[in-house]
């Protein structure tokens, strides 16, 4: 399970990446950060089954249904602006 978790951490690197070559596109990079955050709660997820502590899980799980939510809808806001301008 450790290499499931280090090919995830590997995962992890790649939108992290494509956020320093990304030129000034905040969409884009808002995406990244979202792909970001939902990785994180995944490998939250799998440390807390590996661990059989299920409170980590409960973070994990709502990191993973409420943070993402409010992070898309303000990339949409986001991007109405910058379509209005």
């Amino acid at each position: 399970m450790n290499w499931v978790l280090i090919a995830m951490i590997i995962a992890l690197l790649i939108p992290i990446s494509e956020v320093c070559w990304e030129k000034d596109d905040v969409w884009e990079k808002m995406l990244a950060f979202a792909s970001v955050a939902t990785k994180t709660s995944v490998m939250i997820l799998v440390i807390s089954v590996l661990r059989d502590d299920w409170m980590i899980g409960i973070v994990g799980v709502i990191i993973l249904s409420v943070g993402n939510a409010g992070f898309m809808l303000l990339a949409h806001l986001l991007k109405r602006m910058n379509e209005q301008q």
